[in-house]
């Protein structure tokens, strides 16, 4: 069960990684294909720089992640692995309510998992 709560942290990292790039370096091409339906086409030069700012954040959460990987002290790996993986969740949750409910299931149920799974392995 170790090696699954490994692999879907890597998983919602490498998703965070993408929505920094989508959200810092493509809004106007590939954030528009991802929230094309919820935005109108007008409205993606002038958020560009809002676009940018989540997507450094999405950043600071992939970073997060991956250094949980990282840390030799299971204790310390599973503490902060834990405290990511619940912000990736509640940022999820927070957005399938506010914005769209796409968001739970991209977002929040990955981390979801991702903590059952970690929780598991630790009991």
């Amino acid at each position: 069960m170790q090696y699954i709560a490994i692999i879907l942290t890597a998983i919602v990292a490498i998703e965070h990684l993408y929505i920094l790039w989508m959200e810092m370096f493509a809004w106007e091409s590939a954030g528009k294909k991802a929230f094309g339906k919820s935005l109108p086409p007008e409205l993606f030069k002038p958020t560009k720089g809002l676009a940018a700012n989540q997507g450094l954040y999405n950043g600071f959460l992939a970073a997060g992640l991956i250094w949980s990987l990282l840390i030799e002290s299971p204790v310390w790996a599973i503490n902060i692995r834990l405290f990511f993986l619940a912000c990736v969740a509640i940022a999820g949750l927070f957005g399938a309510l506010t914005a769209s409910k796409k968001i739970f299931f991209v977002q929040a149920l990955p981390a979801l998992l991702a903590i059952i799974t970690t929780l598991i392995a630790i009991y």
